[in-house]
């Protein structure tokens, strides 16, 4: 009965926003791919798979973007700095996409108070959820400055002030553009170091990551490539990229365009560089939170489950925390405090 309620409700919140997702064509995305040395005429499958080939063969190349000097950080007024926000920082994208708003970063820095400690040291950078408007976890970010914890929380490629007019919804993150997909959630692992490389830079010398759902898939594969990292907490899990797509209700859109044009295990190989089960060999030396929710059919519970026993199965001991709702539901009261507390708690007491 509880599970039923819960899945009822879960459809409905995803519902809300039906009208605005859009059923794109499917496209291999060859123009994000670069020069591979293909065979003239070759299947436009065969040109994806040996470009992930390539990739999977060095992603640390892959993920690691050129240093930049380029950071213009503006300090909040007395206002916004009363309410825990101590400025912005912007800097460029190591990726350039054919969008320009896209191309330049942006992020909120909340500074943690100073104490006699070395709390002034810790910081975390916040990856939200697909989709989140400017808003969405400031809330997160300003507990954690509470609590000791300095909090960047930074706009993923295609969201809010980086969206361009064409678009009202982050689509070209996640989508039926097989090779673009690719390439943007690259970019969001590339901006995501640059962040951490700046925060170094202003003295903080225990750096996590605090990710949710696409942003919680993220915050692992830029873990897994930086070695800045000690802790990571990822908010509603998956091992796999191309599963929660061609099975999460909020997805289901990506998936009409998918079907007929890509089986799961095509998809499931050609977006192995953006699945987490791919690096877990990895996680060995880094503290990390794994919460998923116990009715959740956007990241479905089995794909979780699977990937806490993977953990464990390589010997690796992850934090576990079980949500007793859903995947929107999490974000709705008094959900959205238990798993502010999980999150908090584990950072506080790892960094």
């Amino acid at each position: 009965m509880i599970s039923r309620f819960f899945h009822r409700w879960e459809r409905h919140l995803a519902s809300v926003s039906r009208t605005e997702r859009v059923v794109r064509p499917f496209d291999w995305g060859l123009d994000w791919v670069p020069a591979n040395g293909h065979a003239p005429g070759a299947e436009p499958v065969a040109i994806v798979r040996s470009w992930i080939e390539e990739v999977m063969k060095d992603t640390d190349a892959f993920f690691t973007p050129t240093p930049t000097s380029d950071y213009a950080f503006v300090a909040s007024d007395s206002k916004t700095s009363a309410d825990g926000e101590a400025g912005c920082l912007s800097f460029p994208s190591a990726l350039v996409t054919p969008h320009a708003a896209n191309n330049i970063v942006h992020a909120r820095l909340f500074r943690a108070r100073e104490s006699s400690g070395r709390a002034g040291r810790r910081a975390v950078v916040v990856l939200p959820q697909w989709n989140s408007d400017a808003s969405g976890h400031v809330g997160l970010s300003r507990l954690l400055a509470r609590v000791g914890v300095t909090a960047l929380r930074i706009s993923l490629p295609y969201h809010d002030r980086r969206m361009p007019p064409e678009l009202s919804r982050a689509d070209y993150i996640v989508s039926s553009n097989i090779a673009r997909t690719v390439q943007v959630c690259r970019q969001a692992i590339l901006d995501v170091r640059r962040a951490l490389w700046w925060l170094r830079d202003q003295g903080y010398d225990r750096l996590g990551l605090l990710g949710t759902s696409l942003g919680s898939c993220l915050a692992m594969l830029t873990a897994s490539h930086e070695p800045l990292v000690r802790a990571q907490a990822l908010n509603h899990i998956s091992p796999f990229f191309a599963d929660v797509v061609w099975r999460g209700v909020s997805t289901a859109h990506v998936r009409t365009s998918l079907d007929g044009n890509i089986t799961l295990d095509t998809l499931r190989e050609l977006w192995r560089p953006i699945s987490p089960w791919s690096y877990l060999d990895r996680a060995h030396g880094r503290k990390t939170l794994l919460v998923y929710a116990k009715y959740d059919l956007t990241f479905p519970v089995d794909l979780s489950r699977s990937l806490v026993d993977e953990f464990r199965r390589r010997g690796v001991e992850p934090d576990v925390a079980v949500l007793p709702c859903g995947h929107y539901s999490t974000g709705v009261a008094p959900f959205k405090y238990l798993d502010g507390y999980y999150l908090a708690k584990f950072l506080t007491q790892n960094l």
